[in-house]
């Protein structure tokens, strides 16, 4: 029985247990990225953890997300990452130099490498063939210091590409196809792999929009074949040496298997506010448009810019739309400059960002109220955009440009002959902006801001865990709505007491309020709690605020993982039915607890306000229940040490 792709790079790089889909596995993780906005906890937990430099072959420190720089903090993040990094051996991407998975596809990325990123859409890497991971901040400390990183072993479903795409459809189609099919839930504990003779019609950056946001499918990773393509795309990059060929074997089993003929799909839109409220434009008809964001790490790219740019050319943006263009990295906005497509884009209306994440992340050009925004990014939950009242739609570059010249939302089809790009034979290679560790690091004096204060840690499980439900939320609950992340709040990423009173204030304005008062307690959840980011403020600040568990109908992967991290018990009702049983302020106790988490299967919560009881359960490996006793990761690394 033949191995997929996915099996090869996690056999290649198993440190522990057993490639049985649904068993605790490790890997050996070759490289890592961190960007700002997750980065400064990071490294103060890779600091914390006590190794004098990174073990792996390549890590990269990136600043993409906080780099408006309205007061100090932001500015003295960056200072503190640029001293960590050149401290501890890590490679250190300066502001304008682009956003990190674009950077990392460009210049780092290897085929047949394992990728840990502390950012969610770390799986770009998938499309030149590495298996790339999103995880928590401290997962990525970890890994830094050498350590494995812990997985479930995923199951891996092929999604076989059928044909070609017609004019005017994009790889932005096929993975708004893909979530329309499986949901942004479907992915959960899978690897999504790409496969099928429509695969070889895509090139590296298509392939890597899709790999991407297949982030939303809630899926572990998503990856492509690294073959002819990549190695074109290697080869412009001046990096043909990386290059491996890694194909599945002739007879791969897959665990899932889902069939998409390119020729059918045509221009679509994911509507307000989930990435899989998937529909096509000509369905949807020609609604107003008020704003139009091309960029993120989604659709940044010299083949979207220059597609961008052709659409643009010669004509004018409509009166009543505001349109703002962010090319990916350096690379591709001196590109765009050299070659002219930079003037055509200007020439017709747009404003031009500087090559960093920007509105994707909330980080300015909030659109106004109640304004339709168009936006070629990742993500379209309520309130993301800055904009609580914004109907955010998410879509293809050719869409965007169409409808940021006819002011509605437009098939772009009707603007005749599609325009044709060609992959450069050359790409324009200058790092730069990329600072190299100092090679003794000893010598090197971290410089640490006023804004930076020690993260939480929490303390070793008790006999009992008591406390109130402090609050009960609904299905898919982002990690936005757990801890927002905006432009007024970004700044603040290292100093978890001050974010912690905004946490889940979206749901409740009065949750921070009521935490403290009442020493901590517990969340109640729908289903798919914490999809999104793989920011772990979203667990730090929760337990800055005393939260000693959250019992929810399912989680997202990556912040269960920082829950756990975070020494908080993930607990998911044993029956769905007793969500309904919990009202707020309900008295919560779990007895004998850490006897009940060393069973490792389920727990007894007793609903002291009720007087009744029911069961929870808590799905952890062995290692993890050591994590959950020690109060998380960070204890249990120096405990073990």
């Amino acid at each position: 029985m033949g191995l997929n792709i996915a099996q090869k790079i996690i056999k290649n790089h198993l440190v522990t247990g057993e490639m049985t889909a649904g068993s605790e596995i490790s890997i050996r993780i070759d490289q890592t990225l961190t960007q700002d906005s997750t980065g400064t906890m990071a490294y103060l937990q890779f600091e914390a953890v006590g190794i004098p430099r990174v073990k792996t072959k390549k890590s990269v420190a990136y600043i993409d997300h906080n780099t408006l720089q309205a007061g100090f903090e932001n500015a003295d993040d960056h200072k503190y990452i640029q001293t960590v990094a050149e401290k501890y051996g890590v490679y250190f991407s300066k502001p304008g130099n682009g956003i990190c998975h674009q950077v990392h596809l460009e210049r780092f990325g290897v085929p047949g490498m394992t990728l840990l990123g502390s950012d969610s859409h770390t799986p770009t890497g998938g499309g030149i063939g590495m298996l790339a991971i999103g995880a928590g901040g401290l997962d990525v400390a970890v890994a830094m210091g050498g350590g494995p990183y812990y997985l479930t072993m995923p199951r891996v479903c092929k999604v076989e590409l059928k044909g070609k795409l017609n004019s005017w459809s994009a790889a932005k189609d096929i993975i708004l196809e893909v979530l329309r099919v499986l949901s942004v839930k479907g992915g959960i504990g899978k690897v999504i792999e790409y496969a099928g003779e429509g695969i070889r019609t895509l090139t590296v950056p298509e392939r890597a929009t899709i790999t991407n946001m297949g982030a939303e499918l809630g899926a572990t990773t998503s990856i492509f074949p690294s073959d002819e393509v990549t190695l074109q795309f290697l080869r412009a990059q001046g990096r043909e040496n990386d290059w491996v060929e890694l194909l599945p074997d002739s007879d791969a089993v897959y665990d899932e298997h889902v069939v998409i003929d390119l020729a059918t799909l045509e221009p679509m839109a994911a509507m307000p506010h989930s990435p899989d409220n998937v529909e096509r434009i000509s369905a949807i008809g020609n609604i107003k448009v008020d704003q139009v964001a091309i960029g993120s790490c989604t659709n940044s790219s010299y083949m979207d810019m220059m597609k961008v740019a052709a659409i643009l050319k010669g004509r004018t943006v409509a009166q009543n739309v505001s349109l703002v263009i962010a090319p990916g990295s350096k690379q591709v906005l001196t590109m765009l400059a050299q070659n002219g497509a930079l003037a055509d884009m200007v020439a017709a209306g747009a404003r031009i960002l500087e090559s960093a994440c920007g509105p994707c992340i909330g980080m300015g050009q909030a659109p106004c109220t109640d304004a339709v925004s168009l936006r070629t990014f990742n993500r379209n939950f309520e309130g993301r955009s800055g904009t609580t009242s914004a109907k955010v739609y998410l879509v293809s570059p050719e869409v965007a440009a169409a409808s940021a010249l006819t002011g509605v939302l437009t098939d772009p089809r009707q603007l005749g002959e599609a325009p044709k790009i060609e992959m450069p034979k050359e790409f324009v290679i200058n790092d730069n902006l990329v600072v190299a560790p100092a090679p003794e690091g000893n010598t090197v004096e971290v410089v640490r801001g006023p804004n930076i204060k020690p993260f939480p840690v929490n303390r070793p499980l008790g006999e009992e865990v008591t406390g109130k439900a402090l609050i009960k939320v609904g299905d898919n609950i982002t990690t936005d709505h757990i801890m927002p992340s905006n432009a007024k709040l970004l700044p603040f990423r290292s100093n978890v007491p001050y974010l912690a009173e905004f946490c889940l204030t979206p749901c409740d304005q009065e949750f921070p309020a009521r935490a403290k008062a009442n020493g901590g307690g517990f969340i109640i959840g729908g289903s798919n709690y914490g999809q999104g980011s793989s920011r772990e403020h979203a667990a730090l600040a929760p337990l800055q605020l005393g939260i000693k568990g959250v019992i929810a109908k399912s989680f997202a992967r990556i912040h269960m993982a920082n829950l756990i991290n975070s020494g908080i018990l993930p607990m998911t009702f044993e029956n769905e039915t007793d969500y309904d049983s919990i009202d707020m302020n309900d008295e919560l106790l779990i007895e004998d607890a850490i006897e009940q988490v060393k069973e490792a299967g389920a727990v007894i919560v007793k609903n002291l306000t009720k007087q009744s009881e029911f069961s929870a359960k808590l799905s952890l490996s062995d290692r993890q229940v050591q994590m959950i006793l020690a109060g998380g990761l960070l204890n249990y690394t120096k405990v073990s040490n």
